[in-house]
């Protein structure tokens, strides 16, 4: 489904950093984007689990970044979000939308997944813990980023290329 998805962004950035310089995600062998919103109470009930997902995969060599594709949202409230939740990893932000566009999301939280080139090989939920607005099980199930990180450290085959995910609504989306 992703193959052949191939973007340039060493040598045009993409989404900016909180300094405001152009920003190149994607120069490990694994890149983790999660889209989150400072607003999204679905992205800030998942700060936990994004930890614990960070926790056991940066050291293997996966790089995370959080994402904030709002562009109105300033850099200072992205630091006190960063703060406010403990999200791990870097932040970027995305006002035009181009880390969007290549992750083929629409909601935060979602997560996409990349191999180095940038190639996409996952993107949806983190788990099945949100079934839908308002609704949410007690513990997920389906562990579906940690399955796929789990996958790719070892070698493997993604389980699943895509899933569903539950959350705030990107706004301006092409």
């Amino acid at each position: 489904m992703f193959t052949g998805l191939l973007l340039l962004g060493g040598l045009f950035g993409l989404g900016m950093g909180l300094d405001g310089q152009p920003g190149d995600p994607f120069t490990e062998r694994i890149t983790v984007l999660v889209f989150v919103r400072t607003d999204c109470p679905i992205s800030n009930r998942y700060a936990p689990e994004i930890q614990r997902i960070y926790r056991e995969f940066s050291p293997r060599k996966v790089r995370f970044w959080m994402v904030y594709p709002d562009r109105t949202e300033s850099p200072e409230n992205i630091r006190k979000h960063l703060a406010d939740y403990a999200f791990p990893g870097e932040a970027l932000r995305d006002p035009k939308k181009e880390l969007v566009k290549l992750a083929q999301v629409r909601v935060t939280p979602e997560v996409a997944v990349f191999l180095a080139g940038p190639k996409l090989v996952y993107n949806g939920r983190i788990d099945d813990r949100v079934v839908d607005f308002g609704k949410s099980r007690g513990e997920a199930g389906t562990h579906d980023l940690e399955a796929v990180l789990a996958a790719l450290v070892e070698g493997k085959a993604v389980p699943r290329e895509k899933t569903k995910a539950v959350g705030c609504y990107i706004s301006d989306l092409p």
